[in-house]
């Protein structure tokens, strides 16, 4: 009877410690398949991390604003790495004449993607992730609102008025957010651009949705607040994304004729042809108001902080500034498009600043996405003389409005970015009333970090109050 039970004892370990070592020989060639993915040709060079997570945390993790990303400079072998974020093989490239190559190949070598935790906020009608023929029409319309043109004639105006507006105000109060502000003032006068006519109400609550949304959660995707940010930004863009459909629906069937970017589209849905339909049309006008107003407010809180710390960059911007109110005929008129594009030469490289093929035999298997990182090359020492430093004065005399291999601060190709002017006329005509009508100072915790991109741990918060004098 003992013996009997014995054995059967010593065969349940038996059978015990084969099944544990059938597991650990799966999960070790499991890890190993992960490690060392398959391709018919030569990978470039990194590791894939863990299982499933990849190097994801490593990517997000926050680091000085004057430094490169310790997870690239770990990871930098050459112009080219593999790696795993957000769960997406990936191949990593730092090169500028690789970066330039895939920007102008999309469509071609190349088919745009994005991993699905920032397709599912702004949906798959969004302009970001249309490609090939129907992101060229879609990118056309948009430049009606954003373009040139569009700004010189319709929207210059209106945004001086109101950035002076929202400055008055804001010179009573204690103190403010500056990118709270910004969006708020974007969001003012931009809306009645785009849908004119709004009952007060509705207007009140559209603005609303676009002021929630924010990029920030996907800059920080590894922190409970960033969870939170997501919640915000999915429910602005559901709420938002139905207000539009019910306004676009009122319009179609009053057909009431308005001089607005909501009337633009509904022209181009009755063209022969026309490859858009109204889910595309819904979704450009929400993602152009949300993402406008949140990029833009962002640049101009890296303007004030680093203005704000460099007294020889705010005194030129002082002196340039002042020499146009000096040479203006209309003393009570706003900035104009002649002054903006031909006056504001220092300014221009302060914005400029703010916004900034060597595959060497590699295969990169299909299915695989390749991220452009051009932050590298703006901070290459050998390219640029002491890169982390806010220097303006190293745009002097550069062609600062088209992408090229070591200046893609909008992207370059067909994907340089539609609102790239209207970013830079913006910052602009905020600066120009600051500098010109304001003392101002910023809190003494203001920071800025990378997790990638920029974020602001404690906000930008600035005190104005006007000039003791005035030129």
């Amino acid at each position: 009877m003992h013996c009997s039970r014995h054995n059967s004892m010593s065969l349940f370990w038996i059978v015990g410690l084969w099944v544990i070592a059938l597991v650990v020989a799966r999960i070790g060639h499991w890890w190993y398949q992960w490690s060392n993915p398959k391709s018919n040709g030569k990978l470039p060079p990194g590791s894939m991390g863990f299982p499933i997570i990849g190097e994801t945390f490593g990517y997000f993790k926050p680091h000085g604003f004057y430094e490169l990303s310790p997870f690239l400079k770990k990871k930098m072998y050459g112009p080219l790495f593999r790696t795993n974020i957000l769960g997406v093989k990936t191949v990593v490239s730092t090169d500028m004449d690789v970066n330039m190559d895939i920007l102008r190949l999309e469509n071609k070598f190349f088919s745009l993607s994005y991993p699905d935790g920032l397709v599912k906020p702004l949906g798959k009608d969004s302009l970001f992730f249309k490609t090939g023929n129907i992101h060229k029409h879609i990118k056309h319309i948009s430049m009606r609102l954003l373009g040139s043109e569009n700004l010189k004639q319709k929207i210059i105006k209106d945004m001086d008025r109101v950035t002076q507006e929202h400055l008055s105000l804001k010179a009573n109060q204690e103190r403010f957010d500056v990118k709270d502000a910004v969006s708020s003032l974007i969001i003012s006068h931009l809306t009645p651009k785009v849908i004119s006519n709004l009952k007060p109400e509705t207007q009140s609550k559209l603005m609303k949705n676009f002021n929630a949304f924010s990029f920030d959660w996907f800059r920080a995707s590894y922190t409970f607040s960033a969870l939170r940010g997501l919640y915000n930004t999915l429910w602005a863009c559901r709420e938002g994304m139905q207000l539009m459909k019910d306004i676009y629906a009122r319009r179609k069937t009053s057909r009431e004729k308005y001089d607005d970017f909501l009337e633009t589209t509904l022209d181009e849905l009755e063209k022969e042809g026309s490859l858009v339909n109204e889910d595309v049309i819904v979704s450009l006008i929400f993602t152009l108001c949300c993402i406008t107003q949140d990029t833009t407010s962002k640049a101009t809180c890296m303007a004030l902080k680093f203005v704000s710390e460099n007294p020889k960059v705010l005194a030129e911007l002082k002196r340039e500034h002042e020499a146009i109110l000096a040479s203006r005929e209309d003393k009570e008129g706003g900035v104009t498009w002649e002054e903006y594009r031909h006056k504001m030469t220092f300014t221009n490289m302060v914005t400029s600043l703010l916004l900034s093929s060597k595959a060497m035999g590699y295969t990169i298997p299909a299915g695989w996405i390749v991220m452009v990182i051009p932050s590298v090359v703006h901070l290459d020492p050998e390219i640029y003389e002491n890169p982390f430093e806010f220097n303006p004065w190293r745009w002097e005399g550069k062609e600062l409005r088209s992408g090229s291999k070591t200046f893609m601060v909008f992207g370059a190709g067909i994907r340089q970015c539609a609102g790239s002017e209207f970013a830079r006329l913006q910052i602009s005509i905020f600066l120009h009333h600051l500098v010109t009508t304001y003392d101002f100072s910023l809190s003494k915790d203001c920071e800025v970090v990378r997790v990638p991109g920029a974020l602001f741990p404690n906000g930008i918060y600035m005190n104005i109050s006007k000039c003791s004098k005035v030129t």
